[in-house]
């Protein structure tokens, strides 16, 4: 049975429209490679003016400044090369390659080294789009074109080259479909630079209002300071580990455990293959019930001291290993939500890092973790202090679902446009 729609047809990339065609990247344009000019000669490099980029300098379609220059001098008289503004590069050896392809498109002329090759597109390509294509392909090129049995993973450059992409037919439309997708990373960048300067402005706010620095208006007094075990009023029921629950113990559904990998600093991670525990064993074990707005502090690397506080997970029953300890201090007290900012700032992990022990897998004792000592104001400054940082955290977890959005939407907007699924002229 036929199932391919009309104006389009069967292709070795899958089905494309009819007027598409087929081609390999090596036929997009001249190929170059690079090389590294000696690093004896000074003249190759003293008072260099030419970015010369290394593997480590491309990320995906972002190039950084490149922080090595070269000299005119080395591109004349040395095997590297230089490459015009919009040339494709293409790192075909790294550490990083199982991960992403690292592809970057220049906007002014540079050399590269060997670990990196380059594409110039002939006039009738469009640079822009042959970046997104090539950024879309990566998964595929990684997986064809990967050498094996190397200790270092590279691509195959005439792998690379053979490797075949489908091509829409004119210029004019490959520039419709770089401007739609370079408007999607734009949003993506703006959504990117907004979600760092909340960031910023919440590690700001923590520096200031967790230490006293600035004080909220209404407000005054000296604060005290307390070890966490005195803020559990000095009672183990207050400030307990969780349970020593081994893998016999643990199936796909019954009592949810949660592990020291849930627990994020200042957040609770949800996974994707969460873990539960036999109903028999939470009776054998005498398992201590832990719920929402439980403070947990995890004592395990890394950073050990990371927590949060437990919200609303879903489930009915939930428990945690021992590696966590469980902190409730009396509300008349503490305020769980300002605890738990306190333990995300770099004062907090040095100290616990301090008392820390341990070879393979640092941790600190829950003795230890009790004697800890942070400096504290009323309860009622810690309540406002609180709600300021939760508002930014509510304010960045807007933005980093918006991000996700935008994300999935370039994805689908690649798998669309780059295959000629939806047309745009």
């Amino acid at each position: 049975m036929n199932n391919i729609p009309s104006g389009y047809k069967q292709t070795e990339v899958g089905v494309i429209p009819e007027d598409w065609e087929v081609n390999s990247l090596g036929q997009l344009g001249m190929w170059k490679g690079g090389a590294t000019p000696s690093m004896q000669n000074p003249s190759f490099w003293e008072n260099g003016a030419i970015p010369w980029v290394s593997s480590g300098d491309v990320k995906r379609s972002l190039l950084f400044d490149a922080p090595m220059k070269i000299t005119s001098h080395a591109v004349k008289n040395s095997s590297t090369t230089l490459l015009p503004a919009n040339s494709i590069i293409i790192v075909t050896r790294s550490g990083i390659l199982r991960k992403y392809l690292p592809v970057a498109k220049n906007a002014l002329p540079l050399a590269i080294n060997q670990d990196i090759k380059a594409l110039i597109p002939i006039a009738n390509h469009v640079p822009d789009y042959l970046l997104h294509l090539l950024l879309w392909s990566g998964p595929q090129i990684l997986a064809r074109c990967m050498k094996s049995g190397t200790t270092v993973e590279s691509i195959e450059f005439r792998w690379l080259k053979s490797f075949v992409i489908p091509l829409p037919p004119t210029k004019a439309e490959q520039e419709a479909i770089a401007e739609a997708l370079s408007d999607a990373d734009a949003l993506i960048e703006s959504l990117e630079q907004l979600l760092a300067k909340k960031h910023h402005l919440k590690q700001g706010a923590m520096q200031e209002l967790l230490t006293g620095k600035k004080r909220l208006p209404g407000f005054s007094g000296e604060w005290e300071e307390r070890s966490l075990f005195d803020l559990a009023g000095g009672k183990k029921e207050l400030f307990d580990d969780g349970d020593w629950i081994e893998s016999e113990h643990i199936t796909d559904k019954g009592i949810r455990l949660i592990q020291t990998g849930n627990i994020g600093v200042g957040a609770f991670i949800e996974k994707d293959d969460k873990k539960y525990i036999f109903e028999k064993s939470f009776v054998s074990l005498r398992c201590k019930e832990i719920s929402q707005g439980d403070l947990l502090i995890c004592r395990l690397a890394d950073p050990a001291g990371r927590s949060c506080v437990l919200s609303d997970i879903g489930e009915a029953k939930i428990v945690t290993s021992v590696d966590v300890t469980i902190f409730r201090p009396p509300a008349s007290v503490a305020n769980r939500v300002f605890l738990a900012n306190i333990f995300s700032t770099d004062q907090w992990f040095r100290a616990v890092s301090d008392r820390s022990g341990g070879t393979t897998h640092k941790r600190i004792s829950r003795g230890a973790l009790g004697r800890l000592r942070i400096r504290v104001p009323t309860v009622e400054e810690q309540t406002a202090i609180a709600a300021i940082l939760s508002d930014m955290d509510a304010e960045i977890a807007a933005l980093e679902e918006k991000l996700a959005k935008a994300r999935s939407l370039k994805q689908g907007m690649m798998q669309d446009l780059l295959t000629g699924r939806i047309r745009l002229i």
